[in-house]
């Protein structure tokens, strides 16, 4: 057979009861959540900053990085709202490299689920204990959404998961603002019909159960660029690509239609550096523009303690992406003071 079963993994309940979290979390989480849903809902008008590396690949390091992201967001506090990417599923094109800590919790090893499950149920909970932040997440695999469920403020559906199936009605069924991005080929009406989906109650297999979910009202998309026929980049961060999507999004009978720009991936063809001019062009798009201000409620940046990116093995860099590379530090902080002063 073409399937080697190598062992039944815990379920997520069996997982959370393991590694509970506390009333001080739960608390944490409830009121961040509440801050987040008040910008998708337009009630609040501070600007979403969802940054941090590409793979949280190392616990250390990414702590590291929050608690320097704290001292940020306590002096941007009243423009800007912070919710750090602590990314531990990681989308390869090939299905080839490095799948996020959740495969491998030590990335020179053999991958191990079970090891891997345990590792970013912990690495999230020391990050939200140490940095007072709830975080964002790529949701890789639907099925184990509620590992960390209890936990994260926010989950970004990637361009190649976009068009599934069973990761639209997943979304459904959460009560936190999930961000739907654009296809590879850049079809905005794929990633629109995604946040329609979504936003939809639905009745479905999942985790071998029969669900039913009510919808959620904070879907939203994710600009992301998109790549031709050539293997070309197509950026769709400017003013006219965000007056597109507008359009659309006024073209279909959705909640709180709202969108988060990624700076990175094919909008800069992963020339990380070109984040910081294109964060500010469209900070700028939204100052000349009511509508795109109201539409545009964030930026999603790719960032770490050390810029560009390495191989796995050799001499490791500390902070130092081993997946896309990311702005370093120093750079990052002043990018979250730029938007603080351009909001």
């Amino acid at each position: 057979m073409g399937f080697t079963f190598v062992k039944k993994l815990p379920t997520p309940e069996e997982i959370r009861n393991k590694y509970p979290i506390d009333e001080d979390i739960r608390a944490l989480k409830k009121a961040q959540d509440a801050e987040i849903r008040r910008v998708f809902t337009g009630e609040s008008d501070r600007f979403l900053a969802i940054i941090g590396p590409c793979s949280a690949d190392n616990e250390d390091a990414v702590c590291d990085y929050l608690m320097r992201l704290r001292k940020v967001q306590d002096q941007i506090a009243d423009k800007v709202l912070i919710i750090p990417r602590v990314y531990t599923n990681k989308p390869r094109t090939t299905g080839e490299g490095y799948k996020g800590m959740m495969h491998q919790p030590d990335p020179e090893k053999k991958p191990d689920l079970l090891a891997g499950l345990v590792a970013i149920r912990k690495m999230h909970i020391r990050a939200i204990r140490e940095s007072r932040f709830t975080c964002a997440d790529e949701m890789l695999y639907p099925e184990n959404y509620r590992y960390l469920s209890d936990i994260l403020s926010y989950v970004a559906v990637g361009a190649r998961s976009v068009e599934d199936q069973q990761h639209r009605l997943t979304v459904s069924g959460m009560d936190v603002p999930a961000g739907m991005k654009n296809p590879t080929s850049g079809d905005i009406s794929v990633m629109l019909n995604s946040v329609v989906a979504a936003q939809g109650a639905h009745r479905f297999v999942y985790r071998s159960w029969e669900v039913e979910t009510t919808g959620n009202p904070l879907a939203h998309t994710i600009l992301r660029g998109a790549v031709n026929k050539h293997g070309e980049a197509i950026p769709n961060y400017h003013y006219e690509d965000l007056k597109l999507l507008l359009d659309k999004y006024e073209q279909k009978n959705l909640h709180n239609p709202a969108c988060i720009v990624d700076t990175n991936h094919s909008n800069s063809n992963k020339q990380f550096e070109q984040q910081i001019r294109i964060a500010r062009e469209v900070l700028h798009s939204r100052k000349v523009d009511a509508k795109i201000h109201r539409l545009v409620k964030g930026l999603m940046i790719e960032s770490y303690l050390v810029e560009g990116a390495q191989k796995i093995g050799g001499d490791h860099i500390y902070g130092k992406s081993i997946t896309d590379p990311c702005l370093g530090w120093e750079d990052s902080e002043k990018l979250l003071y730029t938007i603080a002063e351009m909001c």
